[in-house]
């Protein structure tokens, strides 16, 4: 059974300025009008203050720093009754050129946020991954649930996962008011072009070919990023303190498909693309098992018709190409230099 239920009213959001943390501040602003949110992100590449400053004013606040600053940490966390987690670095390809930045900001930094959620008695969100759980073979039925152990495969992941025990230690030993979610990959509006489905777009819009590592048979288990928030408020507010839930879609595709799919979308061949060397250890295939969050907070999915989600993201970054022109060409000298 669920605990009590949870009204925040002052939360921090880190990363709130990235992919998933900005639409989930969007979620917040737009579906709970009772709630302040503190913005707190470094603004690295991956973060764009574009992407909350419609909404920046009496409810929505911004402070630029980074989640290692433990004396930043004493600064503002005081007053707010909730932490939701979302700062990481999060782009495998990194992860393997430079672990670096993984293990400071993935690791020391949900370390400081457990510090100040301790020091200050506030509940804390941890926002995680699938990826820990390493992968499933391309024919095997199983998903992953939140009994899975963990097996991660990247310096990525490999940092998320040590953040995820983290969590769980802070909350045995310390008695932190904390839940975790792990969840598939997200989709959506203002993801950064370095991710598989905002590059091929762009790709395509740029007159580039698009390309694909190895077979292109490595399956994702989609969802779209408006529901990740709802399944992150979900846990927020209803979740039992110590638990992981798990949040997916049932959106199993492999990369071959997506791209296609994104090619017939974009008027263009289905065979229009480029192959390119996989990527060092990557994961075959990753399916997330949600009953848990269904059945216990209640929680279900809306955009569960992929083909839709991606013809409208498509729209997103036709229409905004003023968003995503600045970061391309960075980004794809990077890939480049990778051979990718």
């Amino acid at each position: 059974m669920a605990e009590e239920l949870f009204t925040p009213h002052n939360i921090i959001v880190t990363g709130g300025c990235g992919f998933i943390g900005s639409n989930f501040v969007h979620y917040v602003y737009n579906n709970h009008p009772d709630v302040h949110v503190t913005v707190l992100d470094a603004l690295t590449y991956a973060g764009n203050l574009e992407n909350i400053r419609g909404i920046l004013g009496d409810r929505v606040e911004f402070v630029h720093g980074n989640i290692c600053d433990a004396e930043l940490l004493d600064k503002i966390v005081p007053g707010h009754d909730a932490i939701v987690h979302y700062a990481a670095e999060s782009h495998n390809d990194n992860s393997i050129a430079n672990p670096e930045p993984f293990l400071k900001t993935n690791v020391e930094g949900t370390f400081r946020l457990l510090e100040a959620a301790r020091k200050y008695d506030v509940r804390y969100h941890h926002v995680s991954t699938d990826e820990v759980y390493g992968d499933l073979a391309l024919d095997d039925p199983a998903k992953f649930t939140e009994r899975t152990p963990y097996h991660p495969s990247s310096p990525y992941s490999s940092t998320k996962a040590s953040s995820d025990l983290l969590v769980r230690a802070w909350h045995r030993t310390f008695g932190i008011r904390a839940t975790i979610s792990n969840c598939s990959n997200n989709y959506g509006p203002f993801q950064h072009v370095e991710k598989f489905i905002p590059r091929q777009i762009t790709n395509i819009l740029e007159g580039l070919r698009p390309k694909l590592y190895g077979n292109g048979e490595n399956v994702r288990d989609w969802i779209h990023t408006d529901d990740h928030s709802t399944g992150v408020w979900t846990i927020l507010t209803k979740g039992r303190l110590g638990e992981t839930y798990l949040i997916g879609a049932d959106g199993e595709r492999n990369n071959i498909t997506v791209l296609r799919d994104i090619l017939t979308v974009m008027g263009k061949s289905p065979d229009a693309f480029d192959w390119v060397k996989d990527r060092p250890g990557h994961d075959r295939r990753y399916a997330i098992d949600s009953t848990k969050l269904r059945t216990e907070l209640g929680w279900k999915p809306t955009h569960t018709d992929f083909q839709k989600g991606l013809e409208q993201t498509i729209k997103w970054y036709t229409d905004n190409r003023a968003w995503w022109e600045p970061a391309k060409a960075a980004t794809e000298a990077k890939y480049k230099q990778q051979g990718q």
